[in-house]
C-alpha cells in the first residue's frame, strides 16, 4: 500500500473489502487462531501491512481500494 496514513473511512472500507475476502474463502495473510472472524484477521493485517490490495490515488486526489 503506498500511505499507511488512511483516514477512519478508508480504514473501514479496507477492513471491510478484506474481511469480505476472508469470508469468500481467500487465505489470510498473518497466522490465526480459530477464535478470530474475518474482521479481526482483516485488521490484523492492516496492522502488520500485509493486506493484499492495492490502495492508490485517483485524479481527483481521491483513494481507491
Amino acid at each position: 500500500m503506498a500511505s499507511k496514513k488512511f483516514t477512519r473511512f478508508e480504514r473501514a472500507r479496507i477492513i471491510g473489502a478484506r474481511a469480505l475476502q476472508l469470508s469468500m474463502g481467500a487465505k489470510p495473510m498473518v497466522d490465526v487462531t480459530p477464535d478470530l472472524d474475518p474482521i479481526d484477521i482483516a485488521t490484523m493485517e492492516l496492522k502488520k501491512n500485509v493486506l493484499p490490495l492495492d490502495v492508490r490515488p485517483l485524479e481527483t486526489h481521491e483513494k481507491a481500494v
